[in-house]
Formats: C-alpha cells, structure tokens, sequence
C-alpha cells in the first residue's frame, strides 16, 4: 500500500487529484495521511522509498477557495506541480474565475492557458501521469497499473434529423444563398433538392443515419447519438421527440444495438427545471433511461452543469471540448469523476471529454483545407493514443450532403479507417 501525506489545508482539492491520478488513472491503491507540519507530497511505498514532489499552490492559500481567483490563473502550467496543474486542467475552475465568454456564453478557447501557452493540442495530464508513473516506477519496480486499450467513442448530436420538415423548411438558407452568400447556383441546387425531397424522390439530405451506423459497425464500434426535447430559443425545436420519424428513427438505431442519450437544449446547461423537463420528455417519448450526452452548442458553466446532471443520476458528459478549437480542454483523454469545486465534493458523474467536433473547424476556420483538417485529426487520434486513451469523436448528422460540408464529409471516414 503506497501512503501520501499531504499538508493539512485545501484536503479535499488535494485527495479529490490523488484519487483521480493513483486510483482512476494508474489504478493504485494508496492510504492518505494529513499532517500539519507537512510542505509538500510525499509518496512512501511498501520498501521504505520515497519520492517528495514540491507544492507549489495549494500550500499558498492556507484557507479553503482562496485559490479560487481570477489573479491565481498562472502565467505558465509548468509554475505548477503535476497535482496541481493536473486539478487546474480538470477541474476547469480557470472558467469560472475567468468570466470572459463568447457570443453564446461560452468560455472560448482563446481564453484558456492551454490556448495561450501552445499546448491545447497535447493531453498534458496524461504527460504529467506518464511522467509520474516512470518515477514511482524507479522506486519500486513491483508496481503494477491499469490496463488500457485505445478506443473510439463516436456520437453524433442529433440538432435536426430532417432538413426539410415542411414548406417553409429550408427556405431561410435559400434566401440566405441569394441575398448574403450572393450565389445564384446554389441556391437553385437548394431549391432542386427541397422539390425532390417534398416529392419523395430523393432522401432527406439529413438522414444520415443508417450510413453513420454502418461505418461505427465496420470498425467495429456502437454510435451514440444525442436527442433534444422542447427548447426555449431560436436554436432548439428543429423537430419534436414524438413524432413519427423520431419514433422509427429511434427503433432503428435501438435494433441495431447503437445508443441514445441527450443534447439539452440551448439554455438547459444551467437551468434545472428546464433540464428536468427535457429528459423526462425525451425518456417517455424516446422510451429509454437517459444516462449520458452532451449540451447542445458545448454550453457548460462551471460548475453548475456538472451539478445539473449529478443531480439527476447522468453517469457522464461529454460537452467539453472549446467549440472554437478542437483539442484537449480538460488536458486529458481519459474519461474522470469529475468535482464541484465551490462546494468541494467529488461528484459521481464523469466526464469524457470531447477531442473533434467537426463544427472547430468548417464553422470557426472556414478557410480550412479539406487535407489539413484531415492531418490535424488524425495528429490528435495519434495524442490520444500514445496514452490508449479514448478518442471522443462529434459529427453531426447534418454535416453531410450540403455545400458547406461536401468538401469535409469524406473526412469522417478517411480518418476512421
């Protein structure tokens, strides 16, 4: 049994990390002791060796959630030690300090550390636990770790299944393709496919599902795909959860073994009775026991969201990646309990963080090549895994069959295969 001392203030910050790091991570069994005249942590093992690692944070606020300021961000993540630079990356309490947020309320990439210091793209938790496993190693040999396999999670945010519902459906992105993109020809493509679509000749560019499906199966993995319920806003109410193509839809994906769960709507990431409506909506209509699934636009407050879904028994998140820049938000690809850090509790929930959602590119780099968002995915499949960690891949349903996303959609399974 390894034993860890620790100095006796911010405790249950610092067990919560030890248990993320040795339990969750390496798989380690460890006892904690706090002692009052400790500086810094100390990892005794069963042979009498011992490795002390500087505290360079917490010991500086002696009283719990002084950290917690804006003016407590580092200047650099190498100012911290592996704990706490790990805790910051996690638990993301950067966001809350930091209130600057984008357009839809978001804390935006720009405004990370992880950002601004270049490493945004490395999963640096797991280069911090790497490195903390070669040392532990070094002391005692006999160390055994858990055993992890690379793999992929694929989910799809079902925004709207159809892209033609009805007469008026469509018709602002035609308007759209004669007044702001000033392109005749497309929108006469547009009008062409919304005839034919109305007409039953051709499939709902939308309804994709049944390819998604077949190339999760080839190789060799189960789509998730995340359902809305009535929203309040402009950006929600795309189609109903009851009605009858959701209904089949929902059989469909059910027969062939594939997963559903939630995508709450616009303003659901903080408002609780509007969460609670949500998925008791889509358990009824859906038929289902909701457990999982993502914000919709990647809205998440720290740390209410979390609380959000401890509250109502989700067994995980995967709303965190920044929807301006792909990468590694949380610094990690390992799904992890995740923590409340204003009420200083770990929380059941865990949180798998989200590596690509195709919209970091095609929406906020629209200049992209097709050949470099193609090489910038694949370069963060080969991050995740060095460490066998767990790639969490977004593609919308209705990223396909679209001018905006013909040049990118063969994109999906090149990098698949």
């Amino acid at each position: 049994m390894i034993k860890i001392t620790i100095p006796s203030n911010n405790t249950a910050e610092r067990k919560y990390i030890l248990d993320i790091i040795f339990d969750e991570f390496l798989g380690l069994k460890f006892d904690v002791i706090e002692n009052n005249d400790c500086k810094d942590w100390i990892i005794e093992f069963e042979n009498k060796q011992a490795l002390t690692i500087e505290d360079t944070f917490f010991s500086k606020y002696p009283k719990n959630l002084d950290y917690l300021k804006l003016e407590n961000i580092p200047f650099k993540i190498e100012e911290l030690d592996i704990f706490a630079a790990s805790f910051f990356m996690l638990t993301r309490w950067e966001e809350y300090v930091n209130k600057n947020r984008d357009s839809h309320k978001r804390f935006p990439a720009s405004e990370s550390l992880a950002f601004k210091q270049g490493f945004l793209d490395r999963p640096i938790v797991n280069e911090y636990v790497d490195m903390l496993k070669r040392m532990l190693l070094e002391l005692d040999s006999n160390l055994t770790f858990k055993k992890r396999e690379y793999r992929i999670l694929l989910t799809h945010d079902v925004d709207a299944p159809l892209k033609y519902t009805n007469l008026k459906s469509g018709l602002r992105e035609i308007v759209g393709d004669i007044i702001k993109r000033k392109n005749i020809k497309l929108s006469i493509k547009n009008i062409i496919q919304k005839i034919k679509v109305t007409l039953g000749v051709e499939k709902d560019p939308f309804d994709n599902f049944d390819y998604i499906m077949d190339v999760s199966e080839k190789v060799g993995v189960k789509s998730y795909f995340f359902f809305m319920g009535k929203g309040l806003t402009k950006f929600d109410n795309m189609y109903n959860s009851g009605d009858k193509f959701t209904n089949d839809l929902i059989k469909k994906i059910k027969s062939r073994g594939h997963h559903i769960g939630i995508h709450p709507t616009y303003d659901a990431y903080n408002n609780v009775a509007q969460f609670t409506k949500e998925k008791q909506e889509l358990e009824k209509n859906l038929d289902t026991n909701i457990t999982f699934g993502r914000e919709h636009f990647l809205r998440f407050e720290v740390p209410t969201t979390w609380q959000i879904w401890e509250d109502h028994g989700m067994s995980w998140d995967s709303t965190l990646s920044f929807a301006d820049k792909e990468g590694f938000r949380c610094g990690v690809c390992y799904t992890y309990s995740v923590f409340n850090v204003l009420t200083r509790k770990k929380l059941n929930l865990k949180e798998k963080p989200l590596i690509v959602m195709e919209g970091s590119f095609a929406t906020y780099q629209p200049n992209i090549k097709p050949i470099e968002m193609e090489n910038k995915i694949k370069l963060l499949i080969e991050e995740v895994k060095k460490y066998n960690g767990e790639f969490v891949f977004l593609w919308h349903n209705s990223s396909f069959n679209t001018a905006q996303w013909k040049k990118y959609q063969d994109i999906y399974e090149r990098v698949l295969k």
